[in-house]
């Protein structure tokens, strides 16, 4: 059993997602986006999987990238980038993108979601958990984005939905709001 990197570094554990995708994704080339100090990268890094841990923090990813170095780590990858952007350059068969898109400008989620299916390989997993907001259950959070009721599984026809759904969640801060939760395969 790995050492917790995640309680030794005083970060929060691999969000509980990120954790359950690895029941059903074998290790592979994956990409955290939004990674902030890098509780997902570590884990999916104990898992075997070769991590790109991206995030526009520049802090964050010094931090992470002292756990690297002091840990040894030789499968995670971290470096500053503006999700914003939309300009992924390499190919993966996972990408996760948990509590991220709900920080973004929201003109360029569309381009950010579109981006991450083309650079998800034949096969592959894209998992996404983002807040929403709709009329029965307003989010309490002023994020600059959140998605309405369907509107996630919409953006994802064509792939297989291994998960989905639009629940109540609880987010670190106590609050209480709903999240469009999806991992879902792309055709191959």
């Amino acid at each position: 059993m790995p050492t917790d990197l995640n309680s030794r570094y005083g970060l929060n554990p691999a969000h509980s997602e990120v954790v359950e995708a690895c029941q059903t994704i074998a290790p592979c080339d994956a990409l955290d986006m939004g990674c902030s100090n890098g509780r997902n990268a570590l884990y999916l890094s104990q898992q075997g999987f070769n991590v790109t841990a991206v995030d526009n923090n520049p802090g964050a990813i010094n931090m992470l990238q002292g756990i690297i170095q002091e840990e040894g780590i030789s499968n995670i990858q971290a470096q500053v980038y503006d999700i914003n952007n939309a300009s992924l350059d390499k190919d993966y068969g996972f990408i996760a993108c948990t509590v991220t898109l709900m920080f973004l400008d929201p003109s360029r989620v569309d381009a950010v979601v579109k981006n991450m299916q083309e650079r998800t390989l034949p096969g592959g997993y894209n998992l996404i958990v983002c807040a929403m907001s709709t009329a029965q259950t307003p989010c309490p959070v002023n994020f600059p984005f959140t998605y309405d009721e369907g509107e996630l599984k919409t953006a994802y026809e064509g792939w297989k939905l291994i998960k989905y759904n639009e629940d109540i969640g609880t987010m670190h801060s106590g609050a209480q709001l709903q999240f469009a939760t999806m991992l879902a395969k792309k055709p191959e």
